[in-house]
């Protein structure tokens, strides 16, 4: 039992395989097309990146919606007005519930009409 106690206190004292240390100098360098990467000199590490695509997050992950907790306030406040007004069916809101709600469909149709557009004309300046 002792010598098994010995050795388990002599494993932990043993020296750790030594671990490099690491380059001095990083570059990261921007390439435009048809350029190649320079190579390292020394210990450098060499980064390189396309101009074209400066982003390492691929291009379908980029436009991800802003999520409800992280948006502003205002967007927030909007929100929860729109559907209070479509729950209640006051006029202008193009609902089907209560007097005068059936008002509101045209300026409704207006409203996503320049929704989509505003979503489009984002998309389209984005990213090259």
């Amino acid at each position: 039992m002792t010598l098994l106690l010995a050795a388990v206190l002599l494993a932990g004292t043993a020296p750790e395989a030594a671990v490099p240390p690491p380059p001095q100098r990083v570059r990261s360098v921007a390439l435009a097309p048809g350029e190649a990467c320079p190579r390292p000199a020394g210990d450098e590490v060499v980064v390189c990146a396309p101009l074209d695509e400066p982003y390492r997050i691929p291009k379908p992950l980029r436009r991800a919606e802003i999520a409800a907790k992280n948006q502003s306030w205002v967007n927030r406040v909007a929100t929860m007005d729109e559907v209070g007004r479509v729950a209640g069916g006051l006029p202008d809101t193009c609902s089907a519930v209560g007097t005068g709600g059936q008002s509101g469909c045209t300026q409704s149709m207006m409203r996503a009409w320049a929704a989509d557009r505003r979503q489009l004309a984002r998309e389209s300046a984005a990213v090259p």
